[in-house]
């Protein structure tokens, strides 16, 4: 189910709401965290009714061999559960996500013919399993109290994150659940909730769709795009994927927040960065957290010198790039990102005394074609686009990426409500505004940080109201997340 659907603002949202808040206040919490979890279930088995014996297989194995750890105590048999879960969940992962892509590189390397098995990829899959692969590990660290299922199923399934995070750990949301007091109803936190959600889907819907139509038909037309039309097309998904991914958090978030539970930050304007170690301390935070715990420090981080440190951020990088998708496009991404990084750590001095601006603009830069990669559907693509914004070729902007930005509902306002008749000018007044108007939301606070200063009254609720309004009128061109993919 789309957070941007009707189903989920009409009916969804407001039955889950209310069915969670009245059962609790009739004192049965076990029938309103069942109801929830039923609902988490509905929620992503929307799409698709076979994804769901995948999930409830992965949480019931899971906490089966979480259970089974706390019975083995410190032994050898601990230690075999926990190669059980870790087996077992990048088992799933690479059976779902990266056979086919193993099975394609081995056919091409080698001259074999195995069969591809062409699998549909479960939605969320990456979350969930990572979710959980953080939960066992803590376990068997003894880092995790004593969960009973309804606990851990709904720790994993809740809604709101399943499907594009924030990826959650454990102590943060089971106990919010538990906590009595946050049972009742907190209408500031639900205004600021609404307010965040508000703003996030206006993020998604009439900010990173529109930017997405323009990158979408530039990728399908390399090969036409003048150096001025490739540029624009690079800088559209660099905006999409922003808008894009923080709208679908900020909108969960916001949910969270409806009910009374909080959610981790996961984005921290990433592009007012001046390094690339910045950009990935807000840019997708609970998986910079995730590699932080898991994969980094038990590599050793930095504490065996400066080669091993570096050696561990290229594992973190290309771990990375792969989780992201079965395509040498986004290992190449993330071992662009994981030199980058290793260079910036190197010649930290040099990095940290360049002028604010500088640093900027080079941060940027690098982001945004990495971007290009991480789009691209082959290297060879990547590198066709990436030729066409550096051939300095003469034209102007493609019309076709202009003509996205003269979105129905404004053209309708001009034409019905001012009286005006729309022209060629006004689709390029149009984009021209848009690419003004998304940097300078880049460079305002962000949706978070308005949420928090944000405060209940007529104003506010205008603007909530007139943009979920919006939204819902642009529905008729509704388009899943990005991140679903991954």
């Amino acid at each position: 189910m789309l957070f941007n659907s009707y189903i989920f603002v009409l009916l969804f949202l407001p039955l889950t709401v209310t069915g969670y808040y009245l059962l609790n206040k009739l004192k049965t919490s076990t029938a309103a965290h069942l109801f929830l979890l039923g609902m988490s279930l509905w929620f992503y088995g929307y799409f698709n009714v076979s994804y769901l014996p995948i999930i409830l297989a992965s949480v019931a194995v899971n906490y089966g061999l979480y259970r089974a750890m706390g019975a083995a105590g410190h032994g050898g048999w601990r230690k075999l559960a926990l190669a059980a879960a870790l087996l077992f969940n990048l088992g799933i992962l690479f059976y779902y996500k990266y056979f086919d892509f193993f099975t394609e590189n081995v056919n091409a390397l080698f001259g074999s013919d195995w069969p591809l098995r062409r699998l549909i990829l479960p939605l969320g899959i990456s979350f969930f399993t990572f979710q959980q692969l953080s939960f066992v590990i803590d376990a068997y660290r003894g880092q995790v109290a004593d969960y009973g299922f309804l606990d851990y199923a709904l720790f994993v399934t809740y809604f709101p994150q399943l499907i594009a995070g924030p990826i959650v750990t454990h102590d943060e949301l089971v106990p919010q659940f538990r906590d009595e007091r946050r049972r009742r109803i907190d209408w500031d936190r639900f205004a600021g909730g609404l307010y965040l959600f508000a703003m996030g889907m206006a993020k998604k819907v009439l900010i990173a769709d529109t930017f997405g139509s323009a990158a979408n038909w530039g990728f399908a037309n390399i090969p036409a795009l003048s150096s001025a039309s490739a540029v624009l097309v690079s800088l559209s998904y660099t905006i999409q994927i922003y808008f894009d991914f923080s709208g679908y958090c900020d909108m969960a978030i916001g949910i969270g927040k409806m009910m009374n539970i909080d959610l981790p930050l996961n984005f921290d304007s990433p592009y007012k960065a001046k390094t690339i170690t910045e950009f990935w301390d807000r840019w997708h935070m609970t998986l910079t957290r995730f590699f932080t715990r898991y994969v980094y420090i038990p590599l050793g981080g930095s504490r065996k010198g400066a080669g091993r440190t570096y050696l561990n951020m290229m594992v973190v990088f290309l771990v990375s790039g792969l989780w992201h998708g079965a395509n040498w496009t986004f290992v190449l991404w993330g071992a662009l990102h994981g030199v980058f990084s290793v260079v910036t750590r190197r010649f930290k001095k040099f990095f940290e005394k360049l002028p604010g601006p500088v640093g900027w603009l080079v941060t940027f830069v690098f982001v945004d074609l990495a971007w290009v990669l991480f789009r691209a559907d082959s290297i060879a693509d990547a590198g066709r686009l990436i030729g066409r914004i550096f051939a300095f070729s003469g034209g102007g902007v493609a019309r076709e990426i202009v003509d996205c930005f003269a979105l129905p509902e404004l053209e309708f306002v001009v034409a019905h409500l001012l009286r005006a008749e729309t022209t060629g000018l006004w689709s390029y007044g149009l984009c021209a505004v848009f690419f003004v108007l998304a940097f300078w939301f880049l460079g305002r606070r962000n949706a978070y940080e308005r949420m928090e200063r944000m405060k209940p009254g007529p104003v506010n609720s205008l603007v909530t109201a007139a943009l979920l309004a919006w939204c819902v009128y642009s529905f008729s061109g509704v388009s899943t997340f990005l991140y679903f993919n991954f």
